[in-house]
């Protein structure tokens, strides 16, 4: 589903304008960022959490020329999926997801 499609199911389920709908996805993108950035866990009940890792340094090899080179410590987003979804994706039938 690209953004123009979500944007247009959020506005037609919410009963509320593309714009105000393109608004809240933005907002919604902007509070996980900054939440992420402090280091908070952000949950959105019945899909998922966003959480911060730290990736360690590490050696990695250039695919190409089998050069070994250096890959610096990192923070990365992580995305788990809830319960919830999973199990109704899961399910026989019509999922309680639609």
């Amino acid at each position: 589903m690209t953004k123009a499609e979500l944007v247009s199911k959020l506005a037609e389920r919410g009963n509320i304008t593309k714009k105000q709908a393109d608004d809240i996805l933005t907002i919604l993108g902007d509070i996980i960022k900054e939440s992420l950035q402090k280091g908070e866990k952000t949950v959105l009940p019945g899909v998922g959490s966003f959480s911060c890792v730290d990736r360690k340094a590490k050696t990695g090899r250039n695919p190409r020329t089998g050069v070994e080179i250096r890959i610096p410590a990192k923070k990365a987003a992580k995305f788990s999926v809830s319960s919830a979804l999973t199990d109704a994706l899961n399910t026989q039938g019509k999922s309680k997801i639609d």
